[in-house]
């Protein structure tokens, strides 16, 4: 399969992704799509990047055209559930752009919002429906939002989902589908609890998988750096002059922690603000378009922007603070290297956060690189860290061994510019 024509879509769709500028679908469309446009059930297992929004959107937009039937009040006719409001509003935006050239209306329900004009909107009835399981539940619960006439329910994400203690209201959603539907279940990873929901749900389904459980963006280049939690802050300062770093993601373990980091950098004269869970919908969705139009050159989030941020240009993530469970780590520099693209991914890591290093490894089943040609460097973490590694995954100092140097990784402090 080499492009989308070859798919049995219609016309108006493939106009569509023509006017997107793709013609050649990824590994998880080209397997995707054409069991689902047949009815059948998917059970998707892909990373973050893979472009599994279209390989749902597009034969869920492709048959609800092709089956007609009227539009009632708040009766949707597909259903797509999403862990965070980013995301949800991410893959409305892409079933928008898909169905651009038909009759095919869509509407996003998540919280920290109003829910009137959510109410409005499915007043009018749609055909999909996207939403975050707390804000569907609520609607539900008051009366506008009926499941009974659901052709087709997506469960994206299964496994944030069950990081961010969903799976209840999940299932609590479910129980209210009709028997009769078709459904579909993505995930990044594939854990027993998981794959338990996914047998629940799914009836003989077609089971797609385009990248091993855990496995790290190919085109991203790891590296981390050793320093003293107290000198994070400077690094970070340090690492921004470099010209290389355009668009960043900096990633942190706390709501204040993503302040104090934004706060630092804005003092320093550059362009950054923060998202995470304390921040309103309002000033969230101003700082995402801030970071997508290249007003900010720095966004610096906590985990929940992990998986629900898709932005393109994405040069750099910076782990300020490396993530306590490892599969966040690959969910993190998933949002750089992607449609193709290549990326960087900046690991600081300090003392306390040697184990979490340890554990990533074994995840992603590789060591990270170590940088240290750096002015923080920290000895004793390398050394440390080191000694508990098997002597065949150690790292030749630089200049030891065959003399050759190593080469430095893109994020050297060539092409320095100060800060403004």
């Amino acid at each position: 399969m080499t492009n989308f024509t070859s798919l049995e879509l219609a016309q108006p769709i493939l106009r569509a992704i023509k006017d997107e500028g793709y013609s050649t679908p990824t590994p998880i469309q080209g397997k995707s799509i054409p069991p689902m446009l047949e009815g059948r059930d998917l059970l998707g297992v892909a990373q973050t990047g893979t472009g599994k929004t279209a390989a749902f959107a597009l034969p869920i937009i492709n048959n609800l055209a092709k089956n007609g039937g009227k539009l009632r009040k708040f009766q949707p006719r597909a259903l797509i559930l999403a862990p965070t409001r980013e995301l949800a509003g991410q893959i409305s935006d892409s079933i928008r752009s898909y169905s651009r050239h038909m009759h095919i209306s869509s509407a996003v329900v998540f919280g920290g919002v109003s829910i009137r004009p959510q109410i409005q909107t499915l007043s009018r009835g749609v055909h999909v429906l996207v939403a975050t399981p707390g804000r569907l539940l609520d609607l539900m619960n008051q009366g506008y939002v009926n499941l009974d006439s659901i052709e087709v329910f997506v469960l994206d994400e299964a496994d944030r989902m069950l990081d961010m203690g969903f799976i209840p209201d999940v299932k609590k959603i479910t129980a209210k589908l009709p028997k009769h539907r078709q459904t579909a279940l993505f995930s990044a990873t594939m854990p027993q609890s998981i794959q338990g929901l996914a047998d629940s749900l799914l009836n003989n389904p077609t089971r797609v998988e385009v990248a091993p459980a855990a496995t790290t963006a190919e085109k991203v280049e790891q590296s981390v750096l050793f320093v003293a939690k107290d000198k994070k802050r400077d690094l970070l300062g340090d690492l921004m002059k470099n010209d290389d770093i355009g668009r960043v993601l900096i990633f942190t373990r706390t709501k204040h922690g993503a302040n104090r980091v934004s706060r630092h950098l804005h003092e320093s004269g550059i362009n950054a603000d923060a998202i995470h869970g304390n921040k309103s919908q309002n000033a969230r969705q101003k700082a995402l378009k801030g970071f997508k139009t290249g007003k900010l050159r720095a966004l610096v989030a906590t985990d929940i922007a992990a998986r629900g941020i898709d932005v393109e240009g994405v040069t750099h993530v910076i782990n300020f603070d490396l993530p306590n469970e490892p599969e966040s780590y690959v969910h993190r520099i998933g949002r750089t290297a992607r449609a193709g693209a290549t990326g960087v991914a900046i690991s600081f890591c300090d003392h306390e956060e040697r184990a979490y290093l340890n554990d990533i490894e074994k995840t992603i089943r590789q060591a990270v690189p170590v940088f240290e040609e750096h002015p923080y460097h920290l000895a004793e973490i390398a050394n440390d860290v080191n000694a508990k590694k098997p002597k065949r995954q150690q790292r030749r100092r630089p200049n030891q061994g065959n003399g050759q140097r190593r080469r430095k990784p893109k994020h050297n402090n060539r092409n320095r510019r100060k800060a403004a």
